[in-house]
């Protein structure tokens, strides 16, 4: 038996030193620190912009002044306390000598420092260092919805992937007049929706905004990709004297600009036989299926070469392979029964690479589509575009600020603490996060011929650390982001949370917005 005394110094000694660690923790939580808990270089060191860009700063304030903040919203999002908070307010102006750049330097610094949130925070927060708004010139692009009523698109899916898909699809479509064509296709284990449930549907996203038209297959019983090929005659029987571009596309396609959209589109003349598309940007799937445009990326089939097919569609669909896929049918189609080969457009995109697509949404280049971000919850592709209606033809471009931080928009923040940013890290190459397929005996290495040029991907929390978006919100005329960096597990690391609120100059928002609060 221990003497009691022992005991008492004991019980003691553990409690100061339990103490001890707790107000260590409390000290590391402080706004300021430069430890653990918080990353301390976020565009900090002000040295002059490489080059001069189209950047005006407001007036500046005096340091160290004062504002409150209402943070009340943070009650919704899933977060572990304590945790870092930075956020600015960024005010765009357009400006008609302003053209998008795959990458504008600044020397401003995008957040002050960061300040410790408890669990029981008061709503109203108090912060010590506001400065004034970042007021960044934009290209200035007209804010009215596109003209598009010369385009058809086309979709095959089931209802349940319908109601998921209509959020995405009103983000794109909406007040466009370009028509929709929806085939609903039942399988075989499920019960087919009644024409009422298909009405209301029809009504239903009629009201959103969007020409949408449901329809049954063109045959009972066909297959999914023989109803991926009819969409092609389907749009082509139902057309519009003015349609000129018949767009075959799954229902987790997603267009990010229908105004870049139609910029590529204006190229080329819809009444010449034009197949326009993506091949994949994995060449094994290039190599297993052959030069065609794939799906996902989007089909564009002009008004000359959607005629033809529909003359010879009966002869087409003798002729294929059951297995075939649909866009594998329509490649067979006009490989078959006309000269027209395909008209590769890079910036569409199939997405069939996997693994961290970091590297392709944070290279500055605008997708004309994207492709496979129903299965992935990382990409939500709804929220990362929501800030097109402050900032247009903004989505994914890319901010540096200083020589250590880079705003990838929509997607990321990016913070690179050695120092590569001055050193000449090179933002003209994609940084290749994504995994690779091989072809044997090919000098390909996987996605050269797609996503070239690339660099070697960097160390994650060593030599680049990354905030990503985690919600985004239309919010009393601003688009609000969040960009959280996750604390380490197993360490005192706390989680870190930057906020934007993009603005415009004069308060407006584009129509079609779809999210607020």
């Amino acid at each position: 038996m221990f003497p009691r005394k022992s005991i008492l110094v004991f019980a003691c000694a553990v409690l100061l030193s339990a103490l001890a660690l707790t107000l260590h923790r409390i000290e590391q939580s402080k706004p300021g620190y430069l430890g653990d808990l918080v990353h301390s270089k976020l565009g900090t060191n002000g040295q002059p912009p490489k080059s001069k860009e189209a950047v005006k700063q407001e007036p500046k304030k005096h340091p160290g002044e004062r504002c409150s903040k209402n943070i009340e919203w943070l009650a919704s999002v899933n977060l572990n306390y304590p945790v870092h908070y930075a956020e600015r307010d960024i005010v765009v102006r357009p400006t008609a000598s302003t053209k998008r750049k795959s990458l504008t330097n600044l020397s401003e610094i995008l957040f002050p420092q960061a300040k410790a949130l408890l669990p029981d925070q008061n709503p109203l927060l108090e912060l010590d260092d506001c400065p004034p708004p970042l007021v960044l010139e934009i290209p200035d692009t007209p804010t009215t919805p596109v003209n598009a009523s010369h385009m058809h698109f086309g979709i095959a899916t089931t209802m349940q992937r319908l109601e998921e898909s209509t959020p995405y699809i009103v983000r794109w479509l909406r007040d466009t007049r370009a028509k929709l064509f929806i085939v609903i296709i039942t399988p075989e284990e499920d019960v087919p929706p009644t024409s009422q449930e298909i009405a209301i549907k029809q009504a239903e996203m009629r009201k959103q905004g969007m020409d949408a038209t449901l329809l049954p297959p063109l045959k009972e019983g066909e297959s999914y990709t023989e109803t991926y090929f009819s969409l092609a005659k389907i749009m082509y029987t139902h057309r519009t004297d003015d349609a000129s571009w018949f767009v075959l596309m799954d229902d987790d396609t997603f267009f990010p600009s229908m105004r870049a959209l139609l910029a590529m589109l204006d190229k080329y003349d819809p009444a010449r036989e034009y197949w326009i598309g993506a091949v994949s940007e994995m060449w094994w799937s290039v190599a297993r299926y052959g030069m065609m445009a794939f799906g996902g990326a989007g089909i564009f089939l002009s008004r000359a070469l959607a005629a033809v097919i529909d003359q010879v569609y009966d002869v087409c669909t003798t002729e294929m392979h059951p297995a075939a896929g649909g866009d594998e049918r329509v490649m067979r189609c006009i490989y078959g029964h006309t000269e027209t080969k395909l008209t590769n457009e890079p910036d569409l995109h199939q997405m069939d690479i996997f693994g961290d697509l970091s590297g392709v949404y944070e290279s500055g280049r605008l997708p004309l589509s994207l492709h496979h971000w129903k299965g992935n919850a990382a990409y939500p592709v709804d929220l990362m575009s929501l800030v097109v209606d402050i900032c247009g033809e903004c989505f994914l471009q890319r901010w540096q600020f200083g020589d250590d931080t880079v705003l990838s928009n929509g997607y990321s923040i990016a913070v690179y603490p050695e120092g590569d940013l001055a050193n000449g890290l090179d933002f003209s190459k994609a940084e290749e996060t994504w995994d690779s397929r091989t072809v044997e005996e090919s000098v390909n290495p996987g996605t050269a011929h797609s996503m070239s040029p690339a660099r070697p991907r960097l160390d994650l929390d060593r030599q680049k650390i990354q905030y990503h978006l985690l919600e985004s919100a239309l919010v009393n005329g601003a688009v609000r982001q969040s960009y959280l960096h996750k604390g380490k597990e197993g360490t005192h690391e706390a989680d870190t949370l930057l906020v934007l609120y993009w603005r415009k100059e004069d308060g407006s928002v584009t129509q079609n917005s779809t999210q607020a609060v």
